[in-house]
């Protein structure tokens, strides 16, 4: 049991060993409750936005971009952050970002949740949205999403997608399941859509 007021961390300093425009890397000393000392790499991100874009059959909207990091291409639901502008209202951020990515405008935009994307390493958390009564627009892609293509998916085709391993990001699986979870989307095998 944690004993009162004492943190189980304790930040003795802190120094940014990396800075771009989208991240700062920086270098923690810490003592744990215990005593002992040791470093601990943080990643800090600006919150981003997810969004599931659904139709009313079911079908979903799902973006595919090259990913540097991992050297491959991969299916997800589109999602970005506003870097230069990390303030901005979450909704704000969703909307803009289904735009940019898809051309869509959304209706109707419920908020699903807040989660992090990897709080073992970095504080970057993403707001999720079911994005409803679409329409589509004019793309408005970044220089950095040349690539990006967007497809219309049938429910249980994403559903097989995650179960095969093809749709390999995090949030687009936590997004996806978070659907499922609350009855807006059939359960995997369901072929209603």
């Amino acid at each position: 049991m944690a004993s009162a007021g004492k943190p189980e961390i304790e930040t003795l300093s802190s120094r940014v060993v990396y800075q771009n425009r989208w991240m700062t890397v920086r270098e923690d000393a810490i003592r744990r409750r215990d005593g002992s000392q040791g470093i601990y790499g943080v990643v800090e991100k600006t919150d981003f936005a997810a969004i599931v874009p659904v139709e009313p059959d079911g079908s979903i909207h799902l973006v595919e971009q090259y990913r540097h990091p991992v050297g491959a291409r991969f299916w997800e639901v589109p999602q970005g952050s506003w870097e230069s502008n990390p303030e901005a209202d979450p909704l704000t951020v969703a909307q803009g970002e289904l735009r940019e990515e898809t051309g869509l405008q959304a209706a109707d935009m419920v908020k699903l949740g807040y989660l992090f994307e990897c709080y073992g390493y970095s504080n970057q958390g993403c707001h999720v949205f079911l994005a409803r009564g679409l329409t589509q627009q004019n793309r408005d892609l970044d220089h950095e999403e040349q690539g990006l293509i967007s497809r219309r998916f049938p429910a249980s085709d994403v559903m097989a997608m995650i179960q095969s391993g093809q749709i390999r990001d995090a949030i687009t699986v936590a997004a996806i399941g978070l659907l499922v979870m609350r009855g807006l989307l059939p359960q995997a095998g369901d072929s209603s859509t």
